[in-house]
Order: structure tokens, then sequence, then C-alpha cells
């Protein structure tokens, strides 16, 4: 009736271990998401039905560190907070990849103050960083993407102690802002 009926009984499959092991992986990544700012509204829609993340297996966000794979940090990061952050990250497990999503995660953003962490990377080492302020669904969709591709790879560089290290992947934008309706200028003329 389907499959089967399609295939001859003597034909063999033949891949590598490490190939079927890595396609499971990319198709069921399950994200951890991390939202504390106007990002975080981006990341929900992201997991709506009009982006549809789930057609890359990401839908199931997960709210137990124990059973996701893929932190997504989206938005500024406070001093208070970044214990409970990298608490986060620790309980989580192996293999686990880190999407920093928006300029506030990535590098403080607007708020150049003494109470937010200028960039979540100095804390957690970070896979992929997805820039905006705040960024477009699609974007964090590349960035998913971009994670995807590095697990088909399986390039998780490891130093000597077998720590990982951060792939510092930079995802560029794919789209063109409109131009702004008037033009807009600062002080008198």
């Amino acid at each position: 009736m389907g499959l089967e009926a399609a295939l001859p009984v003597d034909n063999i499959l033949t891949t590598q271990l490490n190939r079927v092991i890595n396609w499971a992986r990319r198709s069921a990544v399950w994200p951890m998401p991390f939202a504390t700012a106007c990002c975080g509204i981006e990341l929900m829609a992201t997991a709506s039905s009009r982006f549809d993340l789930a057609r890359f297996g990401a839908e199931v966000f997960r709210f137990s560190p124990r059973q996701a794979d893929l932190l997504i940090v989206a938005g500024r990061v406070s001093i208070k907070m970044l214990p409970v952050l990298q608490r986060i990250y620790v309980q989580m497990t192996e293999p686990k990849w880190v999407i920093s999503m928006g300029a506030c995660a990535s590098t403080g953003g607007v708020f150049d103050t003494y109470a937010v962490v200028q960039g979540i990377d100095q804390f957690i080492p970070v896979d992929v960083y997805v820039p905006g302020c705040p960024p477009r669904p699609e974007m964090l969709i590349e960035g998913v993407m971009a994670i995807q591709r590095i697990i088909d790879n399986e390039n998780i560089p490891y130093d000597g102690d077998g720590k990982r290290l951060p792939l510092e992947v930079a995802v560029t934008p794919t789209y063109e802002p409109a131009a702004q309706p008037v033009d807009v200028t600062v002080g008198a003329s």
C-alpha cells in the first residue's frame, strides 16, 4: 500500500550510524526558552502557525532543562538572572546548543548599565547569534536552521579537558527593512 510496496524486498539501505543519530537530533531539537523582554514576543510568534517552527522539528518548547537541548536566550539578562541562566545551562542534557537572540542577549543592546549583562557569551558558550532589536521570526528560524547544519556536520569542538567550546556562528539578515515614511531630522532646522 505504501512505501513497502514501492521498495523491492532485496534492497539494502546502508549509512553511517553517526548520520542517522545526527538526523534524529536535528529533526527533534527541543528548545528551552529564556525570554525576558520584547524578543520573547518574537520567539512566541516564531512558534505560531504563521511562521510554524514545527516544520523544523523544534515545536516542542520544554520548560524543564533536563528535557531540552537548545537554549534560546531572548532579551536582556540582568546580573540577578545570570545565576539562574547558568544553572539552566548546566542542567541541560548533552549535547546542547545555545542561540543568543537579539542585541540585548548578544551585547547588552541599549542597556549599557551595571545591572545588565553585556553579552551572555561571557558566561555560557553561544553557538549562534541572531542579530536584531528585536529580530524577526524569520531570523530565529534561520538561527535554528544554522543549529541544524551544525548538528548535521557534527562540528562540536572540545578543548583538552572535554569542555565544549562555543562555535560563534553569526546569522546575517535575509531581509531589507522598509524605508521610513517620513524623513526624520534631529535638532532644529
